[in-house]
């Protein structure tokens, strides 16, 4: 008889849980080379689901998919002072083709930003038309020191836009209204609340004037970016000499935007969701929404007769899949809900004598005796309540796990206990390492959210650390 392999207790061993369920699940492989992995089937039929649904946001945003180059000459990556400073330790390089060493290095992309300058560089110089909003869904390449499988892997699949416009102010309300379209999909598909700030000087991106993020809480308390969008400003059209004719018709440097989301999304969905049964997925980003389980079905082929009438009602709306194997009914269940399936419905010769079957909500592990002319109202019903209802438990452990503190020992108490802090904040990057350095915390981001605010009017407006008074409030956090 099959058995699943036991999953580690999450409140026991936070990491191992994770690696446990991801494995478990077949959701990946590690890959021959440190820091990479196999995605399997499970895990990338999530990734196209993922980009199905943001590409839908991004059309209504007239935003046009490219590819471009892998590699990056030298010479590009050094125009940006920031940028490559920002990026050196992590970037891998080709110096050789077979034996023969290379006239200019080349370096694997760790991102774009320097390729779609040169490209908005050569596009402007015979089209005047602005702005320009690129996409490209690709992999980029980072030599990580400390890898966690989709949260933090030496190459990673993501989506990063850019983009060109004529001036600051319309640059600067695209890459906050990225940042909105990030949080409203997270939200609404993923059920993962975030919070929107803006990143301190010290957490910023490299080339970047501003950065904005999303950060959200996973079950252990720790923080996850989980997107990014920056406002470059000219740093990158005056490195590569990108130029447009304004109003006046003079020549102008003109601004520019870059956001992503990755595959980390993967990782903070099953830490914000999974429990010891394994992976939870939200009915909206299912690739599976129902598992339909045939128990018993060789002695009774009334069962495999339902069963495909069912199936012939549901798929007209919900993606299914038919467990029609000889597994034994625990073993069938207990896969469904490793793998995540928001809802199984079990058909067995018991039930149908009552004509019914069996639905099991996986968010909760409910179970519904439903008419088997009922299913279909029944599923869509069920399906709300499980995106729901993920969501408002994410939601509840979000706000109720974010605190203040009025001194630093108080602080450093309320990290440990892996809290969200926010407190009145003035100090500079030396001081955020300091702090790092002693509790582990960094700077997740400067709230934009005023649902995330109401906490501070308890808060001093002094600065424990420097003593200023200040109206500049950091949420500090252990993340991944």
């Amino acid at each position: 008889m099959k058995k699943l392999e036991k999953i580690t207790p999450w409140n026991e061993d936070f990491a191992r849980w994770y690696v446990d369920v991801i494995k478990q699940a077949e959701f990946m492989e590690y890959g021959p080379i440190k820091g990479t992995i196999y995605f399997k089937p499970n895990s990338f039929a999530l990734w196209e689901k993922i980009q199905e649904n943001l590409n839908k946001y991004f059309k209504r945003e007239n935003v046009k998919n490219v590819y471009f180059p892998l590699l990056i000459p030298q010479s590009f990556i050094t125009k940006e002072k920031s940028h490559v400073e920002g990026f050196a330790p992590e970037l891998l390089t080709i110096t050789h083709a077979g034996e023969k060493k290379l006239s200019e290095e080349l370096y694997v992309r760790p991102t774009s930003e320097v390729l779609f300058a040169d490209c908005f560089k050569k596009e402007l110089a015979n089209n005047n038309q602005l702005p320009l909003i690129y996409n490209q869904w690709t992999s980029v390449l980072r030599w990580e020191k400390n890898t966690n499988p989709f949260l933090r892997t030496t190459e990673f699949l993501w989506q990063e836009g850019h983009t060109v416009h004529s001036n600051a102010e319309e640059a600067k309300r695209l890459a906050k209204k990225m940042i909105g379209i990030y949080k409203d999909f997270i939200e609404n598909y993923l059920a993962i609340p975030v919070i929107i700030g803006n990143k301190t000087e010290r957490e910023r991106f490299a080339g970047a004037e501003q950065t904005y993020t999303v950060e959200a809480m996973m079950k252990d308390g720790k923080a996850l970016q989980s997107g990014t969008s920056h406002y470059l400003a000219q740093n990158f059209s005056k490195s590569f000499d990108i130029v447009f004719k304004n109003d006046k018709n003079e020549f102008e440097n003109p601004y520019q935007t870059s956001w992503g989301v990755s595959t980390r999304l993967i990782g903070g969905l099953i830490m914000t969701h999974g429990d010891d049964r394994g992976v939870i997925l939200p009915p909206k980003i299912a690739p599976i929404q129902v598992d339909i389980l045939e128990l018993f079905a060789i002695k009774n082929p009334i069962v495999s007769i339902v069963t495909k009438q069912i199936f012939e009602k549901l798929k007209i709306k919900f993606t299914l899949r038919i467990d029609s194997t000889d597994n034994q009914p625990g073993y069938k269940a207990s896969r469904s809900e490793v793998l995540g399936t928001p809802l199984r419905i079990e058909v067995g010769p018991r039930d149908l004598e009552k004509n019914q079957v069996t639905i099991v909500r996986r968010d909760t592990l409910e179970k519904h005796q439903v008419e088997v002319e009922k299913v279909f109202e029944k599923v869509e019903f069920l399906l709300e309540e499980i995106q729901n209802n993920l969501y408002n438990q994410a939601k509840s452990r979000l706000v109720n796990n974010i605190v203040t503190a009025f001194d630093y020992e108080e602080f450093k108490t309320k990290i440990a206990q892996n809290k969200f802090v926010i407190i009145p904040f003035e100090g500079d990057e030396e001081l955020e390492e300091q702090i790092q350095a002693e509790t582990g915390a960094t700077t997740r981001c400067i709230p934009l959210d005023k649902e995330f605010i109401n906490v501070l009017q308890s808060v001093k407006s002094e600065c424990m650390f420097t003593k200023k008074t200040t109206n500049r409030f950091v949420i500090f956090a252990k993340a991944y």
